[in-house]
């Protein structure tokens, strides 16, 4: 059964030009995409910068708004929720952002940061936050005392860990990896993939990957959907698309990766 399902899910964004005049038709961020996600799978998002992934992933969690369609997670339709069943269905789907300095408070300690969700949802004592805390710095391969610390004293790659940290701080089922190690180096982000990787086993995750990286969708999917200008054009087991594609614009992927 289908953890999460997009169906004729749209997003179209209002232009105007130099005169502050409407187009006709606005830009199609997210044009009619539809497709399932099945528990404890994680399904690669892939395609070029500006084709609609990042937006795609934000329109799942309800972060934005869509212009039509739905979303349905565990068979409840988030898209139709009002605010107060919309906050409790977020605690079971989380984001980990790509930019692991910008997507953190630096005014807030580690510590802060990772029990910020906790204290949103539950109300909790200092002590059982600190223990979660503690536990989740183990999760994601931290030293305990770094919850004292702040955001501008640890790397690239330890403050994407910070931020995984944070996302599952709630525990979700489901968790939208937006382009998750693209600004790390290769070495640390093959690191973070394979923390990925360790933490969907540990906690029972499904994943939404969005790369523009084929190899490291390959690496970490189950599936692949490749999507282009706001749509999926093709979609299949990580064997199918690598192997034997049927899109002409996911062999082009395939082909600038062996040269």
């Amino acid at each position: 059964m289908a953890l999460l399902e997009a169906e004729h899910l749209t997003k179209i964004y209002d232009t105007s030009d130099a005169f502050g005049r409407q187009a006709e038709n606005g830009l199609r961020a997210v044009d009619d995409v539809s497709f399932t996600i099945a528990a404890g799978e994680t399904l690669g998002l892939v395609g070029e910068s500006g084709c609609g992934k990042s937006t795609l992933g934000r329109l799942l969690l309800r972060l934005i708004e869509p212009t039509s369609g739905a979303v349905r997670f565990d068979g409840i339709d988030v898209t139709a929720l009002g605010a107060r069943a919309l906050r409790e269905t977020r605690r079971e789907m989380q984001i980990i952002f790509q930019d692991p300095f910008g997507s953190l408070d630096p005014r807030l300690s580690v510590e802060d940061i990772v029990t910020e969700p906790l204290a949103i949802h539950d109300d909790l004592g200092k002590p059982i936050l600190r223990q979660h805390a503690a536990e989740l710095m183990r999760a994601v391969g931290l030293e305990v005392t770094a919850l004292a610390r702040y955001p501008h004293e640890f790397s690239g790659g330890q403050r994407q860990r910070i931020g995984i940290a944070r996302a599952l701080a709630l525990r979700p089922r489901f968790i939208v990896a937006d382009e998750a190690v693209s600004s790390l180096d290769v070495s640390v982000a093959a690191q973070i993939v394979n923390l990925l990787k360790q933490l969907q086993k540990d906690f029972g995750l499904t994943y939404l990957f969005i790369s523009h990286s084929m190899p490291v969708v390959r690496y970490l999917s189950t599936r692949i959907a490749v999507m282009r200008q706001g749509k999926i054009v093709e979609i299949g087991t990580t064997e199918q698309i690598t192997t034997a594609p049927q899109h002409e614009y996911t062999k082009e992927l395939l082909r600038a990766v062996e040269e």
